[in-house]
C-alpha cells in the first residue's frame, strides 16, 4: 500500500517552464486541480511531498501553501533523499510513489513501489515508468496520479472524493 506521493517540481507540477523577470526572479505556474490532489490524498491518509532537484520562492511559497508533509528541493541525489524521507516517516520505500518527467528522476523507477510518469516526459522515463499517465506536466498530473493511487487502494471515484467534499467548507482544502 501506497502510504506517500512524492512530487518531482519542474515537468511534473508544473509545465517546466521557468518566467524570469528582468532581475532574474523566477515565476512557475501550478496548476489547481495538483492542489487539490493533495488534500484529496491527505483526507485519505496518504501524506505527500515534494522531491525536487531545483529550488526557488515560488515552489517555497507552494510548499508552504498546500502544506506539504515532506519537502526535500535543491537535491539531485534522489535516492539518497528517499532513503533519508523513508527513514524519517517510517515507510520502505516500496510504500513510496513517485512522479517524475526527466533523467534525474530515473533512479527512482524500481525502487519506489509505484514510478509515475506524465504523457510529455522523457522517453527513457516513459520507458521505464510503470504508469504512464495521460496528462502532461503542469496540466493536472498530481490528481491523475492521487487518483491512481486511491483507486489502487480500492475506491471508486465517489469514494474517493466524498469525504473530501464532506470537507470543503473547512480551511483544510486548498487548491
Amino acid at each position: 500500500m501506497i502510504k506517500l506521493v512524492l512530487f518531482d517540481v519542474d515537468g511534473v507540477l508544473t509545465d517546466g517552464t521557468i518566467w524570469m523577470d528582468g532581475s532574474g526572479e523566477a515565476v512557475k505556474g501550478f496548476h489547481v486541480q495538483d492542489g487539490l490532489a493533495v488534500s484529496l490524498l491527505r483526507v485519505h491518509g496518504i501524506r505527500c511531498g515534494v522531491l525536487s532537484g531545483k529550488t526557488s520562492a515560488p515552489l517555497d511559497a507552494r510548499i508552504k501553501q498546500l502544506g506539504f508533509d515532506v519537502a526535500v528541493t535543491g537535491t539531485l541525489g534522489k535516492i539518497e533523499a528517499l532513503a533519508a524521507i523513508t527513514g524519517e516517516q517510517g515507510i520502505s520505500s516500496e510504500e513510496v510513489a513517485y512522479v517524475g518527467d526527466d533523467v534525474v528522476d530515473l533512479p527512482l523507477a524500481g525502487i519506489v513501489g509505484r514510478f509515475y510518469a506524465p504523457s510529455d516526459a522523457h522517453p527513457v522515463v516513459l520507458a521505464a515508468a510503470d504508469v504512464v499517465l495521460t496528462r502532461p506536466g503542469g496540466r493536472g498530473v498530481a490528481r491523475e496520479a492521487a487518483e491512481h493511487v486511491l483507486a489502487a487502494h480500492g475506491l471508486s471515484l465517489e469514494d474517493m472524493y466524498r469525504p473530501l467534499v464532506e470537507t470543503m467548507t473547512s480551511s483544510h482544502v486548498v487548491q
